[in-house]
């Protein structure tokens, strides 16, 4: 099964979002846990997350994605960012108990001069923290672009977070098609390569999800800039690659597109008709 959704507002609930995604023709998508600028989050409601729950079953959709606010810094500078990114994260994941079997995706953050090495220390402590025996999620390292002082545009770096984690069996890697191409990994000329390189020095068991975007810069230009789908620098032959490929055919693939409700439904469609005709 094709697995593929977009980013949607959680404002409405859980429920909405489902029939949200259904109504553009996806049959999974991603939300923010909380506010993505700042970090209040919605009310919690057991009786709209099982009602969510229930509606995916009967839909039959792949898993969701939840998404860490862009606030969150775990190796942050300042004590009390760090600490509001652990305790943000912590609520995240108690309540994404309540629809279990999903993914929570966050930014491995930005070391601000104070050297990879201990922006590396930092991340691992916060999710040592955090994470715990039994749970039904499993949480996952974005791959970014390496812009300023970000951690995890380099494969390496994301294997040493997850070296460095207890319970490494809760936890893996979403690959956005933006971010490693600005990052330097060239996804258009040399996919099965970048793939090889991922599996050699992280795992590919430990890949579970793709944001697929397009990019507005050329490769290696480490600026983070989404485009829709064919618009950009990667382009509609290369994306096709890759929604087709057998190592990624598996996983859910989310939209991340400068889009409307109706500018995802055309590229779901369009995802849907390349993998159709595959």
């Amino acid at each position: 099964m094709f697995v593929i959704g977009s980013h949607l507002s959680i404002s409405k609930g859980y429920l909405y979002m489902g029939q949200e995604a259904s109504s553009i023709g996806a049959n999974t998508f991603q939300f923010f846990s909380r506010n993505p600028r700042g970090g209040q989050v919605r009310a919690f409601d057991e009786a709209d997350m099982k009602a969510l729950v229930a509606y995916m079953e009967e839909h039959n959709f792949g898993r969701l994605l939840a998404h860490a606010p862009y606030t969150l810094n775990a190796c942050a500078a300042k004590p009390d960012l760090r600490e509001f990114a652990k305790n943000s994260m912590r609520e995240d994941l108690e309540r994404m108990e309540y629809i279990p079997g999903n993914m929570y995706n966050f930014h491995p953050g930005s070391h601000v001069k104070q050297g990879m090495d201990q922006g590396i220390e930092y991340i691992i402590d916060c999710l040592n923290e955090v994470m715990f025996p039994g749970m039904k999620t499993t949480v996952l390292l974005e791959a970014m672009a390496g812009k300023g002082t970000e951690v995890g545009s380099k494969f390496e770096e994301l294997a040493r977070i997850i070296d460095g984690v207890k319970l490494k069996e809760y936890l893996g890697v979403c690959v956005d098609t933006c971010h490693i191409h600005e990052g330097g990994y060239d996804i258009v000329n040399n996919l099965e390569g970048v793939l090889d390189e991922f599996d050699s020095i992280v795992g590919i068991d430990r890949l579970h999800a793709i944001h697929l975007n397009d990019s507005k810069n050329p490769i290696g230009a480490h600026k983070d800039r989404h485009e829709k789908i064919g618009e950009g620098h990667i382009g509609i032959d290369a994306i096709a690659r890759i929604v087709t490929h057998p190592k990624l055919t598996n996983l859910p693939f989310y939209l991340e597109t400068p889009n409307e409700l109706d500018g995802y439904a055309k590229e779901i469609a369009m995802l849907r008709s390349i993998v159709d005709n595959a």
